[in-house]
């Protein structure tokens, strides 16, 4: 039973440098968009600026992003995290009950 705590201890911290390489991605995400929103504006500046096209792009990106945020820090922050424990719990208790 010493074991047990253990086996825990490195559940959690698999699942702890998971998340933390969830959130890097999505802050490598972020930072790659501020550098590239800049430069694409600078292109079409330079290009025809009578039509804005980075829009398209910057816009598009944008969303990308917002969902990368929704999915690293609510859908995954929050409701993953309830659910795993929930989940544990129930088969916890399925694997007493069957051994009873």
């Amino acid at each position: 039973m010493e074991r047990l705590p253990d086996l825990e201890t490195k559940k959690k911290a698999i699942r702890a440098r998971k998340r933390i390489e969830a959130i890097k991605g999505f802050y490598q995400h972020l930072l790659a968009y501020c550098l590239f929103t800049p430069f694409i504006i600078f292109i079409n500046y330079k290009t025809y600026w009578d039509y804005k096209w980075f829009w398209f792009s910057v816009i598009g990106w944008g969303i990308g992003l917002a969902i990368h945020a929704f999915v690293v820090f609510v859908q995954k922050g929050i409701f993953v995290s309830q659910w795993e424990e929930r989940k544990i719990k129930e088969i916890m208790r399925k694997e007493e009950n069957h051994w009873d």
